[in-house]
């Protein structure tokens, strides 16, 4: 019930920002305030999943305004709307959860005002770089509106931004990745899932409840570095699924990552194996079929990819664990957490 009320407050801070958002927008333009229940649309149906992590963890350390903390958790939904729109724009994805994203509806708006494929994908492209720059800027306007003291405020705003800093070097990793012929190491891979989304997922949202809360200093940096382990181990996790998982379940062709190319650490480990050669021939093919994708899973079976990342998984989440161990971590947050780990350890045993 708690749960179910904490998310409601959340919705309602995220609905009076779009609300005075719109008014503005719509003061300004009819088509600037179109765009702006475009973005709106992007945040209602979420799992809220950073919200919910901030609310949960800052009820059991104690906290009670669950306004203050509902307005830190909408700044990280919003922070995670402008990194989903600005990811789709770099992988130039038109649809999420199957329905046109920002950038597929304005592609789609100008393609039936008769513009060409290129001129209404660069229209969609340009339109989802707007929005995203839009909530990123607002993410950092509502953490600004939080009601607590100076020093509560400034920090609340540098883990914030360390989260922005550390998605974009991620983001960027991620990018100019498949440009190296030599695959990134296992180590590298790491890294960039830590940088792109362990950080702004798990390790800063769970600080940012901490230090709301009022947490000693060593609680906090618990906190984070449980974050940054568990979401490490989530994102190979999530890699395995892209790869192994059963598509009735996970609603995602299971070739895609394939297709893409997408360094994970199934390839990077692979990429030292003799079945790199033929593995590589095959990934990164934007006609890669049905067939060939089955190939590169039994080759990155036998090459020990698959064993390799599903121990990295568990390792990291031994590794998150053992910050919760600490003397000083109350229990009941040690119980709050604890869904977190089961959802990794489901995703490692598909």
């Amino acid at each position: 019930m708690t749960d179910t009320i904490d998310s409601q407050r959340v919705d309602e801070i995220l609905a009076s920002f779009f609300i005075r958002s719109k008014a503005r927008a719509a003061r300004m333009h009819p088509d600037y305030l179109t765009m702006w229940e475009r973005l709106e649309a992007c945040t209602v149906g979420g799992k809220r999943f950073r919200p919910r992590l901030i609310m949960t963890v800052y009820g059991l350390l104690g906290g009670k305004d669950t306004t203050t903390a509902a307005t830190v958790a909408a700044s990280f939904e919003l922070l995670h709307t402008a990194l989903i729109v600005h990811d789709d724009v770099v992988d130039r994805d038109f649809a999420r959860r199957g329905v046109p994203n920002v950038s597929g509806s304005y592609r789609d708006f100008a393609a039936a005002g008769g513009s060409d494929r290129t001129r209404a994908e660069h229209t969609g492209l340009s339109v989802g770089v707007i929005a995203g720059d839009l909530a990123l800027a607002n993410a950092y306007r509502l953490m600004g509106e939080v009601d607590a003291d100076l020093p509560t405020r400034q920090r609340l705003g540098d883990i914030l931004d360390e989260a922005v800093f550390a998605s974009a070097a991620g983001e960027l990793l991620d990018i100019l990745g498949p440009l190296n012929l030599t695959p990134q190491t296992v180590e590298e891979v790491l890294q960039m899932a830590r940088l792109k989304t362990a950080v702004y997922s798990f390790e800063a949202p769970l600080q940012a409840a901490a230090v709301l809360a009022g947490a000693e200093d060593r609680l906090t940096e618990a906190l984070g570095a449980f974050g940054r382990d568990i979401g490490i181990a989530y994102q190979v996790a999530d890699d395995l699924i892209g790869v192994f998982g059963d598509e009735s379940l996970t609603g995602k062709v299971g070739w895609g990552d394939l297709r893409e190319g997408k360094r994970t650490t199934l390839i990077a480990h692979a990429a030292a194996q003799p079945q790199w050669r033929r593995i590589s021939a095959l990934i990164a093919d934007p006609e890669l079929t049905a067939m060939g994708a089955a190939e590169i899973r039994t080759l990155l079976m036998e090459s020990g990819a698959r064993t390799h990342s599903t121990q990295l998984a568990q390792d990291f989440t031994h590794r998150a664990l053992q910050h919760l161990a600490a003397p000083y971590v109350p229990q009941d947050v040690r119980n709050g957490l604890a869904p977190i780990i089961d959802v990794v350890a489901e995703r490692v045993h598909l």
